[in-house]
């Protein structure tokens, strides 16, 4: 695991004692988004769709730490849009460090040797710059050419001032195995602490549909890059629990957790998680957790799951059965998540008629868009 053992015992600390309390509902992380606005425009981002007014709205500083103390969450992950654009970011990150959260500024790396003397190392404070891939396949990702050197530039930088750093990676369906293998070992290689990968979301929102991977694909794919890490014999370092990684290569069942990972940005706390952009917001964090319909949402439950396996919704279920488990847990750290044999069933499609039906696997090349132009089906 690429966690200092600081944070890690942390975080055992803070599971163990809302166990032993009782308490069923508890955040893990939590994700604090104060602007939308960014200076890219990625295919697969659900995230920038919003009009101008809204794009340049900005959370005061008072409101982030407040939202922050309401939620308690021992790990604040601070995304976007960009939240280097938030000219107070600077002081939102000291008052997170002086409550001893510890903070992932999620970045894509352009502004971050301009903005970089504003922030001081702390075992506290990580640097989680996007990268999603090499250069040809991260540039593809994010629309634009030349960022991938910009994002490794500022690593490099962050590096030599002493900062934390991992990098966040969203895979999507037209990633060789090879590939994103050869881009774990080239991340190692410079040195960061840990990678944090999950597959696409489809956020409704996105201006495409076609870059996203079902979830046996999901689940393929990262078998095949696993299997190429142990005959490389490589010891890659992520920023997530084995359980997690064992889950995305389709050897465990599990059901989201959104509760674990609640979001607080411009509108408020968003239902019932980071990802599903439409379903509402509360206005205190008492009122998400205790009037969120949180039966109503999940994998067979509600449509809008059904092909998600991203880190935000799985990664609380995930460490909460490795407590529930640890030797199982124990033997996939030490030996890294199977990669041939049956994969785990997928969970029972619930929703509408069909209470005993199951999943239906559907490829990602058979899925159409309606043209917006001439109203009917388009391949992509």
């Amino acid at each position: 695991m690429g966690i200092p053992l600081i944070q890690q015992t942390t975080i055992a600390r803070y599971i163990l004692a809302k166990k032993l309390s009782g308490q069923k509902r508890y955040p893990l992380a939590m994700m604090l988004e104060p602007l939308f606005q960014c200076n890219l425009a990625c295919a697969g981002c659900g995230k920038i769709d919003q009009p101008k007014e809204i794009l340049q709205k900005r959370m005061s500083v008072e409101q982030a730490l407040a939202a922050v103390d309401e939620c308690d969450a021992p790990v604040v992950s601070i995304p976007g849009g960009e939240p280097l654009i938030h000219k107070d970011l600077p002081k939102i990150v000291e008052g997170l460090i002086a409550r001893k959260k510890f903070v992932y500024l999620c970045t894509n790396a352009i502004l971050m040797p301009k903005h970089i003397d504003e922030y001081k190392p702390s075992p506290y404070f990580t640097w989680s710059v996007h990268l999603d891939g090499l250069e040809k396949q991260h540039d593809k990702s994010v629309c634009m050419d030349g960022v991938f050197e910009k994002a490794v530039t500022a690593i490099k930088l962050a590096l030599s001032k002493g900062f934390r750093v991992t990098v966040n990676c969203t895979l999507f369906n037209s990633e060789p195995p090879e590939e994103v293998a050869d881009f774990f070992d080239y991340a190692m290689e410079l040195g960061v602490e840990g990678i944090t990968v999950s597959p696409g979301y489809s956020y409704q929102h996105a201006p495409r549909q076609d870059v996203f991977l079902g979830r046996t694909e999901s689940k393929q794919l990262f078998r095949d890059i696993f299997k190429i890490g142990k005959e490389r014999k490589r010891k890659w370092a992520f920023n997530q629990s084995a359980m997690f990684m064992d889950f995305i290569a389709g050897n465990q069942s599990y059901q989201c957790t959104p509760w674990s990972n609640p979001t607080y940005n411009i509108f408020g706390w968003q239902k019932p998680c980071y990802l599903l952009v439409d379903e509402g917001y509360a206005k205190t964090y008492k009122e998400l957790m205790e009037d969120t319909e949180w039966e109503k949402y999940g994998v067979g439950i509600n449509p809008k799951c059904d092909n998600c396996m991203a880190h935000c919704g799985f990664e609380g279920t995930a460490v909460d059965d490795m407590f529930a488990h640890p030797l199982k847990a124990m033997k996939v750290s030490m030996f890294g998540p199977r990669t041939d044999g049956p994969m785990a069933p997928d969970l029972p499609v619930k929703y509408g008629n069909r209470a005993d039906a199951t999943a239906i696997k559907i490829p990602i090349s058979s899925i159409q868009r309606r043209s917006a132009e001439t109203g009917t089906e388009a391949n992509h």
